[in-house]
């Protein structure tokens, strides 16, 4: 198997996580994810949106308790992200030049419906294809616009 990268989004992010309403892959998500971790030569990189975005998931939640439970565990495997302990490890943020770009394509991109944190994850797919011209790099997804972010050397 050639080496490849992969980007985590946050409708996958919230299916591993089993967040309420957000689950109903869950067990599609597990087996990839499984095979994916036991294959050494796949990187798996969580998108900075994808993080954003699964944590106002988790803050809309209608029970109070659920969102205590699932900000909990959403904490903890972020934070494992950050120092190394999960199976995937967070992006950076980009500096303030590169994210006005990014706003400078906006509206043409929120004409074609893909939000701002959608954008983001495309620019991230897109910059690791230029650091890793040899790897397969892909965008794993259970939302059709992104899903087909997948190139091949």
């Amino acid at each position: 198997m050639n080496p490849a990268v992969v980007l985590v989004d946050t409708s996958v992010f919230l299916n591993i996580l089993d967040v309420p309403g957000f689950n109903q892959r869950r067990h599609d998500a597990i087996q990839v994810l499984t095979v994916m971790v036991n294959e050494p030569r796949t990187s798996l990189l969580l998108p900075i949106p994808a993080i954003l975005e699964t944590g106002n998931h988790i803050a809309h939640l209608s029970d109070g308790r659920q969102r205590r439970k699932y900000g909990g565990i959403f904490v903890g495997q972020v934070a494992q992200a950050f120092d190394g302990e999960a199976p995937w490890q967070p992006t950076g943020f980009p500096d303030s030049r590169v994210f006005q770009s990014w706003l400078a394509a906006f509206p043409e991109n929120a004409m074609r419906e893909i939000g701002l944190g959608d954008l983001w994850i495309v620019k991230e797919w897109e910059a690791a294809c230029h650091r890793h011209p040899r790897h397969r790099v892909r965008v794993w997804s259970f939302d059709r616009h992104l899903s087909g972010l997948d190139r091949t050397p």
